[in-house]
């Protein structure tokens, strides 16, 4: 492979690693929002309104930014009806084939997402609930995870077409 791709995957590897370890500790944040909620509701009895729209937030992160490096450690859920079967090579020659229809659905994911965020910037878009937040900030994080998550399909397509040509990227 030419030296800019492997630069390409080396880099988007390093940025979606980081990044992925830092979004698994957002699971912490939405624990103790979580516990936050229940302590006020059972010893104070006061509810708390915005909780519950605040870790659907943290949950639509967590994944999304997280998603990237659930790819790259290849842990992702997988249908195996065949695909264990197969040598190494056809099941890079596979992957490097279906892999272009995420990268196809990724795009389109991220366009809305493009739109919608700018959407929610314009016209200051709130949730429709007694918290009303605005909903440019997390449009915002769940399109850079989705772009991060294109740009980590983009190395991993990569991978695998070095792996099925016989000149793996290490």
């Amino acid at each position: 492979m030419p030296r800019a791709i492997r630069l390409y995957v080396h880099y988007v590897d390093l940025v979606n690693h980081r990044i992925g370890r830092v979004a698994m500790y957002l699971l912490f944040v939405l624990i103790g929002v979580l516990l936050y909620s229940t302590a006020s509701r059972a010893f104070l009895g006061v509810p708390v309104n915005w909780s519950l729209e605040m870790s659907q937030f943290l949950l639509s992160a967590y994944y999304l930014v997280g998603g990237a490096y659930s790819l790259q450690l290849d842990s992702h859920v997988r249908m195996d009806l065949f695909y264990s079967r197969l040598s190494p090579g056809k099941r890079a020659t596979l992957d490097a084939f279906t892999i272009l229809f995420v990268i196809f659905y990724v795009i389109v994911l991220f366009w809305g997402g493009v739109s919608s965020t700018t959407y929610a910037i314009e016209y200051g878009q709130k949730n429709y609930t007694s918290w009303a937040p605005l909903l440019w900030p997390i449009k915002a994080v769940m399109t850079l995870g989705i772009f991060l998550m294109l740009l980590q399909l983009i190395s991993t397509f990569f991978k695998d077409l070095a792996h099925a040509l016989g000149k793996p990227i290490a």
